[in-house]
């Protein structure tokens, strides 16, 4: 184990202790309200636990199947326009709260991908497939193809400009 997983590790059984003598601390204060807030939590849990169990799932399909030097070489610095079109349809095909992807694209990139190409991914993520339909149907198909395109060149742009400022490393 890396000393940042260990980090990670530790502070998250930190989190979670604080977590629990706070709701053991608003039960004595005030019961009711301790209870509605842990079955409000329970239920937002879940409802984001299937998202988790398929990132869960791809992480360790990508972990499975695909040694670091594949990653890199279709994700890293010597990918080519490839490699942008696919985190551009990752993006706009992916599904669920933006912070359950945080896991797998981590292990992604400490596999060598390209942060620019995380940054595509979480901005191509504004087009939302399932919502296409009712877009086309309030503003018609020219207004949802320009701004879809607009997006995903946005996207690209932003992912060549954090490399451009920041590095791609």
């Amino acid at each position: 184990m890396t000393q940042q997983e260990k980090a990670f590790t530790f502070r998250g059984k930190y989190f979670f202790g604080v977590v629990t003598a706070l709701y053991g601390v608003l039960f004595f204060v005030n019961s009711e309200r301790a209870l509605a807030a842990l079955q409000k939590s329970s239920a937002v849990l879940l409802q984001i636990l299937p998202i988790i169990a398929v990132v869960i799932l791809f992480t360790a399909l990508i972990n499975y199947f695909f040694q670091p030097r594949q990653v890199a070489r279709h994700l890293g610095r010597e990918s080519g326009i490839r490699a942008w079109l696919w985190s551009l349809l990752a993006g706009v095909i992916s599904h669920g709260p933006m912070y359950a992807w945080y896991p797998m694209l981590e292990d992604l990139r400490s596999h060598g991908m390209r942060d620019g190409l995380i940054v595509v991914f979480f901005y191509s993520r504004a087009i939302k497939l399932p919502l296409l339909p009712m877009m086309i149907d309030y503003f018609g198909w020219e207004f949802t193809l320009v701004l879809s395109f607009y997006i995903l060149l946005g996207a690209l742009a932003q992912g060549w400009l954090l490399e451009f400022f920041v590095g791609s490393d």
